[in-house]
């Protein structure tokens, strides 16, 4: 087990350098918002949530949950848009939200200064795999590489900036141990 581990961490660590694939809103069907606010970056923080739904593990069903999941924002909570900058589902995607250069609606008195980051799935009673957590290291390191995310920035879970259980204790207690996760 402890070969297997150390041979992830090489993987994880070769993967960092590049993007991972990001599934545009035009390739997942994306409804237009109604109004975009611009995002000026590179911001503070990244705030990672959990979409507390079933997760996702193949591209067709992510895109199934995502356009879901902007349905629910615009019509429900009568958003502009889907509330998350990004979105991921456990079949390693990345998928675009907000996109990083427009404010997201995912964490009060936060979103003007942040860039939100959903994992599709509920954290809470399961573990994120190893597929979407590789694609959420990467996302990262490619919002700073990119300065989106200042050098410095701090990563946060939605319960350290809101009174909720978000992104889920298995997802939380993941993050609590990267670099720039700070309390």
């Amino acid at each position: 087990m402890q070969g297997w581990r150390k041979s992830f961490q090489i993987k994880l660590c070769q993967h960092q350098q590049s993007c991972p694939k990001i599934i545009t809103r035009k390739e997942w069907g994306a409804l237009k918002p109604k109004a975009r606010t611009p995002l000026s970056t590179p911001v503070k923080y990244a705030v990672i949530h959990h979409s507390d739904t079933p997760k996702c593990h193949s591209k067709m069903k992510c895109i199934e949950r995502v356009r879901s999941i902007q349905e629910y924002h615009m019509h429900h909570n009568h958003w502009s848009d889907i509330g998350y900058n990004f979105l991921i589902g456990s079949d390693g995607n990345v998928y675009e939200g907000r996109g990083s250069d427009t404010v997201g609606a995912h964490t009060k008195f936060y979103n003007s200064q942040s860039i939100g980051i959903c994992v599709i799935g509920n954290y809470s009673s399961s573990r994120p795999n190893w597929p979407s957590l590789i694609a959420l290291k990467r996302l990262l390191s490619c919002l700073k590489n990119n300065k989106k995310l200042k050098n410095d920035y701090s990563l946060k879970g939605h319960r350290d900036l809101s009174p909720t259980k978000c992104p889920g204790k298995y997802l939380y207690n993941n993050i609590t141990h990267w670099p720039h996760y700070k309390y």
